[in-house]
């Protein structure tokens, strides 16, 4: 959050999970996108995942706005993603919209 808090664009992040939950590499940026949006495709997140041979992702991206109330594009990209994850057999543990000292976990929001 220190990281991405100050951002002036979004910025779409993937943290891939070995098998026993344990961080593989670094945070990997796969997108960045304007003041109130960033491109991001199933492709993209699991590409990334597949290539370190992950068996979770948790997706964070930031609000410039400081605001961290997922938008309605968030939620369906959320839905994708696990749809998606299902079927490459990548799990997707958590969607996380980070704000201004503040985050939103569509997983406890009950999106996922």
């Amino acid at each position: 959050m220190t990281e991405m808090r100050y951002l002036q664009q979004e910025r779409f992040v993937g943290l891939f999970l070995s098998t026993k939950n344990n961080l593989i590499g670094q945070p990997e940026t796969l997108s960045i996108g304007s003041l109130n949006a960033a491109i991001v495709t199933p492709h993209m997140v699991f590409r990334a995942a597949v290539k370190r041979s992950a068996a979770s992702v948790i997706c964070v991206h930031n609000h410039p706005s400081g605001d961290p109330t997922p938008s309605p594009e968030d939620i369906q990209l959320t839905k994708r993603l696990v749809e998606s994850g299902s079927i490459v057999g990548v799990d997707v543990l958590d969607h996380l919209v980070l704000g201004d000292g503040r985050f939103m976990s569509l997983k406890e929001q009950g999106f996922m």
